[in-house]
């Protein structure tokens, strides 16, 4: 099936997600953040973040890569890297349950962005489309989004579509100063003709959606 244009270049991002044992996530969110550095000296950390609301003991976490020759390369250099072996991986894999991985790319009207400042909350939204890929629900799908930052209640971070991963996946991050500016937003939205025609054309393509409240991990470059 077609699936649209996309970035022209061979950037992609690894999202990973991570069950993390109820009972042991403190102990898992202050090994990440005293030890991640020991990762980080090998590839690019767009966030590192944890649920609040809408899914419970998760942690999310993209990684950008030049292309899967560099990815492969930086796979390599962990596994002989004693460091990080030693002090994170041996310690984290025991308060893990479950790791989940894919790779998205940007959408090609979409650049990576940055919140105005530290101390807010992040929103992540996967929306599962209708098979076909962007070729089918593309546009209908950037005009809600657009419709969305028109508004001027949200910042957009970034849209990811899979590549690996369930297919026709989008996530969408969005950036906001509090949970309570976030909800007052979206009641505005909610009320906003613009907004609502655009979501309506939108939804035909759309199977489900979830939203999950993120807080960054003070080790996380977006936060």
């Amino acid at each position: 099936l077609a699936t649209g244009p996309r970035q022209d270049n061979g950037v992609f991002y690894e999202i990973r997600t991570y069950d993390i044992k109820p009972a042991k996530m403190k102990e898992f969110l202050g090994m990440i953040d005293k030890y991640l550095h020991i990762r980080t000296a090998h590839s690019e950390l767009v966030g590192f973040w944890y649920s609040e609301l809408g899914a419970m003991n998760k942690v999310f976490h993209i990684w950008k890569y030049d292309n899967f020759a560099h990815r492969t390369a930086v796979r390599h250099a962990l596994a002989n890297d004693k460091e990080w072996q030693g002090k994170l991986i041996s310690a984290i894999l025991p308060l893990v349950e479950k790791q989940h991985n894919e790779v998205a790319y940007l959408v090609p009207w979409c650049q990576l962005g940055k919140p105005p400042k530290e101390g807010g909350v992040y929103e992540w939204v996967t929306f599962q489309m209708k098979p076909g890929g962007p070729a089918l629900w593309g546009e209908a799908f950037q005009a809600a989004i657009n419709a969305h930052i028109n508004t001027g209640y949200t910042r957009l971070i970034g849209v990811f579509h899979t590549e690996y991963g369930l297919l026709n996946t989008v996530h969408v991050l969005w950036w906001n100063e509090s949970a309570d500016d976030r909800a007052a937003g979206r009641h505005s939205a909610h009320e906003d003709a613009r907004v609502v025609a655009a979501v309506r054309n939108s939804v035909r393509f759309l199977e489900s959606q979830q939203n999950v409240l993120l807080i960054p991990l003070q080790c996380s470059p977006l936060k």
